[in-house]
Parts: structure tokens; sequence; C-alpha cells
């Protein structure tokens, strides 16, 4: 969606139309040839009024009034613009209606409203303008004052507001060739125009101004911009004083990093003079440009179900995850027309991508769309009967209609689906609901179905069929935050100490040229996934990590990380000289002192080159390029843990592997194979009195694979064995569908009884016109 345009506050002149301009208006509204320049000029028709009042004469995007030739002529007489009134109503009528209405009004059918400024600012602004070569000429736009007694009884009176009370009140326009018709007061240019109004740039082709109306009319190549936001359409009206207008054929590029501020661009570093107004880049030249510059910088992901993270190393690290991540920073859309007011806009027929070739392989469509700004960080969108259209072809309807334009991620989709065999009893459905949203802190409520477990063992409205999850999230300080989390698997109360799950962090921040992480943990019920001993239940802990960043050894290319913590911990134990001859459990309560460090250097054997980043090359199937590549990698690592009971267990292990990908992923058949293989040994003294953190698996061989099926169809798979026992410790298995805009990714682990459905959204960065949504080039600014 476009940003709305913010134009400079500069107060109205009211003038009014004779009753001869309004038959010509009838005449010209019935098919009758309107009144010429020149019999403008000869009669009365077109004579100064001496008033302060006018009929609202609202302007119809076909008026013939509007298409009497390349002349100064081309606005036709004043026409009043202002706020509209409603004489027989108080409502306002909002954007949308006031959308419609210029639609259905037809010819004929003008409405005519009386209005009236009361207010003198006194402030004077200014419009210059000059043509290429030729000398610039100021206009300065005033209010005389109006009093009371001057007011015709019975006349509607409404406040217009303010001028801002900020320098920016000038507006420039520069072009080929310029005229100015002093009776009628409007100026006509043409050839390359350039308009710069309140830190925003305009260009088109013909540009007029309506002076004592504070009407502007772009056409042909119409191109706004301002900081990030651009803007394009074959017409664009501007109504200044309103702060509203239409554009029609519009498209354009919307930047979400920077539109919570639509800052331009800086100024030049040679500019002396600090309050200067920032001048930002014509999209002239860019528009010219062809697409180009193509680079994938992120993307946005959103797993639904459990699954478990897998490290560089191909390790299986710990806990089920679950949630969004990352964010989309730049979009291109198109409407057949963008009715705007104020910070709100409604686009007609809207169709809005993250993919800047065309055709896109994802797009979100709607017949109509809202756009507001509800805060500096959070925008907002509503559509109607919106839908995603996935490579051009098949077309799924959205269940929520609202998009919010934020860094933090938004929960997609009435409901999501997930399947946990240990906790929930397989297959569950839950639906996000965010409580509380700020700049600062965010809290989530996740009610949750258990379907597999309501449906086979204990009824759909049974207590142990439903749950739910929360998240808090609350930014304290930009160095400190606080993340909590809890989790209830069955809402029958005598199960509720053996079905909930919560945790509470505090991280912190500490340094800047090597910043590690301290965290004050506190957690109950903590499950942890522990190699072949499987899920650990932890019951309680509460202490103290510190770690490290990744820190680069001089020139060697070896990376160090390590970290230290300390933690009291009550967990089960096989230790029966630890635990009492008469208990309820086995747990044992011990503090545990830890420290771990780790070393690790990678070796290029072989690296080819990638395909040009085109749609048809390097990007057919991936958001970047594929580079083709076999890397040696390898690792040493070392834990010590010593307990309150007097035990200890120290490693040492060390890990080869070799990674890499052949292919580039570009034709439709077996153009992709990834592949990944590591053996790790550990040597282990004593072992720990707890289970979660005990060494089982001294011996282990991982590998996986990934392979092209056909086009973009992936399969492949992540295991690792215990050699010394040959148990399999656990298996992944994936389907992927990979475009270059999106991918999808269905998992399932049998041995860890855990599924996931993930998809991401890649993010875009480019240069150039990434031309129209049909493939349509454009060559020298013109669409083909």
């Amino acid at each position: 969606m476009p940003q709305p345009v913010q134009p400079p506050a500069i107060p109205a002149n009211i003038r009014p139309v004779s009753s001869n301009i309004s038959a010509n208006y009838h005449q010209c509204f019935q098919g009758m040839p309107p009144l010429s320049v020149t019999d403008c000029a000869s009669s009365n028709v077109c004579e100064q009024p001496t008033q302060t009042t006018v009929p609202k004469i609202s302007v119809l995007e076909d008026s013939c009034l509007l298409n009497l030739g390349k002349s100064a002529s081309l606005l036709g007489p004043p026409i009043s613009v202002g706020y509209v009134v409603q004489p027989t109503s108080s409502t306002q009528p909002n954007l949308a209606q006031k959308a419609q209405r210029r639609q259905r009004q037809t010819k004929g059918q003008v409405t005519q409203q009386t209005i009236r400024n009361k207010t003198n600012t006194g402030t004077i602004k200014r419009i210059v303008t000059q043509e290429r070569g030729g000398e610039a000429r100021e206009f300065e736009l005033n209010l005389p004052p109006v009093t009371a007694q001057n007011l015709p009884e019975g006349e509607i009176t409404i406040p217009v507001p303010a001028a801002a009370d900020e320098p920016i009140g000038v507006l420039e326009l520069t072009a080929d060739s310029q005229e100015y018709d002093e009776e009628r007061q409007i100026v006509t240019a043409e050839g390359n125009v350039i308009v710069r109004f309140q830190e925003a740039l305009l260009d088109a082709d013909r540009v007029q101004i309506n002076l004592p109306n504070r009407i502007m009319v772009a056409e042909g190549n119409v191109a706004l911009t301002r900081g990030e936001q651009i803007l394009r359409g074959e017409r664009f009206e501007y109504y200044f004083v309103q702060d509203s207008g239409v554009v029609y054929d519009a498209n354009g590029e919307l930047y979400t990093a920077a539109s919570e501020t639509d800052l331009p661009q800086p100024s030049s570093p040679d500019d002396s003079d600090p309050t200067a107004i920032p001048r930002p880049v014509s999209d002239r030249i860019a528009r010219n440009l062809p697409l180009q510059g193509v680079t994938n910088p992120g993307d946005y992901s959103f797993v639904v179900g459990s699954s478990l993270t897998v490290d560089p190393n191909g390790s299986l690290p710990g806990t089920p995850t679950t949630g969004a991540k990352g964010s989309i920073n730049r979009f291109r859309y198109e409407a057949d027309r963008v009715d705007f007011e104020g910070s709100e806009a409604v686009a007609t027929n809207m169709r809005i991508t993250n993919d800047p070739f065309s055709p896109p392989d994802l797009e979100l469509r709607a017949p109509t769309a809202r756009f507001r700004r509800i805060s500096p960080l959070l925008d907002e969108i509503v559509a109607s009967q919106p839908r995603l259209v996935f490579d051009q072809g098949l077309s799924v309807p959205t269940f929520r209609n609202r998009i919010l334009i934020d860094r933090r991620p938004k929960e997609p989709g009435l409901f999501n689906f997930g399947f946990d065999d240990d906790d929930r009893g397989g297959f569950f459905l839950e639906r996000p609901i965010e409580i509380y949203n700020s700049p600062r802190a965010r809290f989530t409520l996740t009610p949750q179905y258990f379907l597999q477990r309501a449906i086979f063992d204990d009824g759909p409205l049974d207590p142990r069929a439903f749950g739910f999850e929360s998240r808090l999230e609350f930014n304290i300080d930009p160095r400190t935050s606080l993340v909590g989390s809890a989790a209830v698997t069955s809402l029958d109360l005598s199960e509720l100490e053996q079905e909930s799950r919560a945790s509470l962090r505090l991280r912190r921040l500490i340094g800047t040229t090597l910043p590690h992480n301290l965290d004050l943990e506190a957690s109950y019920r903590d499950r942890l996934f522990n190699g072949s001993l499987g899920f650990q239940t932890v019951h309680s802990t509460i202490g103290a990590v510190l770690t490290s960043p990744v820190i680069r050894l001089g020139k060697s290319g070896v990376g160090l990380r390590y970290q230290a913590g300390i933690q009291n911990i009550n967990a089960d134990t096989n230790r029966s000289d630890l635990l009492p001859s008469v208990r309820d459990n086995n747990r044992i309560n011990l503090t545990r002192y830890q420290a771990a460090v780790s070393l690790g250097k990678s070796f290029s054997l072989w690296r080819g080159k990638a395909l040009p980043a085109t749609p048809e090359a390097g990007l057919r199937y991936t958001p970047r390029p594929v580079v083709p590549y076999v890397t040696l990698s390898t690792n040493i690592s070392g834990v010590t843990s010593l307990y309150s009971s007097g035990d200890n267990q120290n490693s040492i292990s060390g890990s080869v592997g070799l990674v890499g990908q052949l292919g580039h992923f570009s034709r439709p058949v077996l153009d992709y194979t990834g592949f990944n293989i590591r053996y790790t040994q550990v040597a282990v003294g004593d072992l720990s009195p707890f289970l979660f953190d005990r060494v089982a698996d001294t011996s282990v061989l991982s590998g996986g694979i990934t392979q092209q099926i056909y086009g973009p169809v992936r399969f492949g798979l992540q295991t690792s064995f215990n050699l010394d026992t040959g148990q399999e410790i656990s298996t992944n298995y994936f389907l992927e569908y990979r475009r270059r805009s999106y991918n999808i990714v269905v998992r399932y682990n049998p041995v860890q009884g855990l599924g996931s459905v993930s998809l991401r959204v890649s993010d875009f960065n480019w240069t150039g016109n990434p031309g129209r949504f049909d493939g349509r080039p454009v060559i020298q600014g013109v669409t083909q």
C-alpha cells in the first residue's frame, strides 16, 4: 500500500463560482461543448469574484472540463475545495464511503455545498516555479482576514486546520516549459516536471496547479518519492487543504523498515546549512533502470507444531521450538486507484507481493484494502475478501483480513496445527491471541485443543483435551529483556502439577566489542532432549549462565566460544545412593557448577560459481543463487561439571564432518543435492548424577541428504546413530516445496514423535524498476 502523502499545510483561499459557470458545468454534463478559453476571456463568465464563499463542485475523473487541451484552462474555472458537509447529518463519511461515492457519481449529479473558512493564520506560504534556463517566479499565498459580520445569514461555517508550526512551507516546481494564466491563476508545467514539497518529490510529464483552490493535477509517468517510499501512477490529483486526493493506475514500493518515520534521504555531506530542507532523489533515473542488484537479506519464517532445532554440527541441542521470527521489509504493489486522505488510504483491486520479479510467485489480492497508521511504529492494512495467490494459479482465501506492518512477527491464520506425541497425545490445534502489544511489551495467550487425544482417548469435552500456552516478552532497555513462557497440557486439576511447564529468563547484554549474554533463568518442568536417553524433564532450576560470542583467533580461522554457569537443579536420577529409602519420586536437589569451551575451524575443499541472479537461472527456485561447494569442518570441545554432592563429569569430544551441495537448483530435474556427514567421539570420566545432562553417547555417526525430485519439490532426511549400541538417536524426514519468494516444509520425526509445518517468506532488496505484475517491461519509463 502507498504511504499517505504529507503536503505543505497551505490555507484555503475560497472563491465563488457564478451562476453562469454553474450553467456551463450543467451543459458540459449534458454533452454540450463547454466554453472555450477565448469565450471565457471575452465574457463576464470568468470575472473575478468579490465574495468568499463558493459551492463545492466534485472533480470527476472523466469530466470534460479537464480535457480542454494542453493550456492553462485544463483545470477549468476555480473549484473550491474543503471538508464535505452534510446539512442533514452530523456524521462525517469515512474514506471508503467517499471513494465509493466518487466512483458512483454520474454526469449531472454535482453536489453543491457552501463552505466557509473562518481561520486566518496570517502565515505566508510560497510556491516557486522555474522554467529550466529561465528565471524563477514566486507566488505568495495569504488569506485575507474574515470577520463574523461578513458571514451571510444561514451560511455553514467550518474550520480549516491551521498550518503546522514548521518552516517547510515552500513548494518548488521545475519544468522544461511553463505558462501562467494571470486571470485564473493556473500554473501549467510540461516536460520533465519536478515538484518538491514537504520533504517529498513528484516527477511527471505534465503538472497543473490551481493556486486559488490549492489543487494539483499531475499526468504522465507520475512518481511520488518520499524517503524509501515510491508511489507511481498515470494520474495524480491532490487537494492541499484537505490533504486528500486520488492516484489512478497506481503502483509502487513500500519499505516498511523506514515507513514508521518516513524520513527522507540524508542530506549531502557537503551541505553546510543545517536548516536546509532534505531533498529526496528523483525517481526518474531509477524508473528507467532495469531491475538489478536483487539480494536476499533475510526472511520471515513461521513454524506450527513441534520440531527440534538442528545446529550446524548436525546435533539436536534441546527443546522443541515453535513460533515466528524475522520480518519482510520491502513490498511492491499495484491498484486500479488509490484514494487517500490524511493518514488513511483506500486501494481498489489491490495486489501486493514481496517478489521483485514478474509474474510474482506469491501475492496477496483484495477487491479493496484500507491503509491506516496506528502509531509511528505500527501500520495497519484491512482488506476485503483477501486471498493468497501461489504461482499465479492456486488461490487460497485468508482467514485474517487484517495485516499489521510491524518489526515484530505476527501469528497468521485462523488456527495453527501441530503434532506432539509425548505431551499432547498427537495431533492438536491452537489459536494465538494477542492480549497486549506495545513497542516494549507483548503478551500472547494460545488456547490449544488436543484433537487426537479427544477422538481416540478421552472424549471431545474432557478437560484433558484442552490446554494452553502463554508467552511474555518485555524489553526493559536496549540491552535488557525479559522473556517468560508457560504451557498447560491438561485442564484436569488433579494433573496440573504433571501437565504444566514454565520458564522465566532475564537476559542482559554485557560489553560492546565482544558482547556476552548473561542469563538469569528460572524454570519449572523444563523438557530437554539428551540423545539416546530421549526427552528428560528437569523439575525445577534456578541460576545464571554467561555465554560468549564466537571469537575469531587472529587470522587462523579458528573460532572460540565458551560459557560458564551456576544452577540449583531438582531433577531425576537413577543413583540409589543419592535417594532416600522412602520417597515419592526419584528426584534429587543439587547445585551444579559448569564450564565449557569449544574450538572450531572449517576448510574449503572446493567452491563452484553461482548462476546469474535472474528468474530464469539462479533465482528460479531459491531466493539467492546456489553456490556449489564442499567443506571439511572440525571441532573440539571440553566440558566440566561439578555437583554439590561431590560428583563430577568431565568430558572432551572431537568431531570431523563433510558438508556440501552440488548443482544450482535451476533445471527442473535432479539439479540439486545437499549432503552432510559427521563423526563424533567423546572421552568421559565419571558420569553426572542426573539423567538430563549425562553423557550417554560416546561414539555418534550422523548424516543427512536433501535431493531435488522435480521442479521446486525436494525431499530429505537427517539421522544420527550411537555406534556403540546401534541405537537410532533421532531421524527427521521432510518434504519441501521451494519457490523464490516462499517455501513450505513438512517435517516428521517418528523417534521423538514430533511433527511440524513451516512457512518461510523471503525478504528482498533491489534497485531499478521491477515493472508491472503482468511482466510487461518498462523501457525509458514507459510500460510496454
